[in-house]
């Protein structure tokens, strides 16, 4: 195995307050009253028109207008989309390290691919990553393994997977590929609750999970 995905929000950049910050800027324009931080995170692993589902049952709006404020909400998001969002600590040095040790990284998110190549290039990331898999791929997104899988496909190896959620477990296992679990992120339910090779909250640490969980049995 010398390939490595990352999921992207969450995993990669703690980017909630932007996300939040565009769910809002949605509603304030339909007169509704903005949701908190800890609301917004809990919407967040199944996509943009998810979200913005999840946000306007929040406050009761029509949902036959979906389409309609999902649109306006990703043009608020493209606006702004790194004003607060920031990569984890110790990422960089840790992506740096494993392209040494000659691994293949990509991303596979439920962000649309747009986005998600635009806060990799403006957060300096997009040079660590060979392939990014968005949302709107493929026909599917996760947790049908199918973008994970292109995503391998794409690098022409195997690997292992990397995420924060209940998602990324189980896009992970239904794909049959190793998952490492980041703790620091966007995950609902406890840690326990979710089928993974190792776990960390520090990036210095992953290099040293990667080694390990290549050799190890799955936990």
């Amino acid at each position: 195995m010398t390939a490595i995905i990352f999921d992207l929000d969450g995993t990669l950049v703690d980017s909630a307050p932007d996300i939040r910050a565009a769910a809002n800027r949605m509603l304030e324009s339909e007169g509704q009253t903005p949701l908190d931080l800890p609301t917004v995170i809990s919407f967040i692993g199944n996509g943009l028109p998810k979200l913005v589902e999840r946000a306007m049952r929040a406050r009761d709006l029509p949902m036959e207008r979906h389409a309609e404020l999902t649109a306006r909400t990703l043009a608020f998001y493209d606006a702004e989309s790194t004003a607060r969002t920031m990569p984890y600590p110790g990422l960089t040095k840790a992506l740096t390290k494993l392209q040494a040790q000659g691994f293949a990284l990509g991303v596979c998110t439920n962000k649309p691919a747009a986005p998600a190549r635009d806060i990799l290039a403006q957060l300096d990331l997009a040079r660590h990553f060979e392939v990014v898999i968005g949302g709107d791929t493929l026909p599917v997104k996760k947790p049908d393994p199918a973008p994970l899988r292109a995503a391998f496909e794409a690098l022409g190896r195997e690997g292992l997977f990397v995420g924060d959620s209940e998602v990324d477990a189980e896009t992970a296992e239904r794909a049959g590929v190793p998952f490492l679990l980041f703790t620091e992120g966007y995950r609902k339910q406890p840690i326990e609750a979710l089928t993974h090779r190792a776990r960390f909250d520090r990036y210095d640490a992953l290099p040293g999970l990667v080694t390990d969980a290549m050799a190890g049995p799955s936990q």
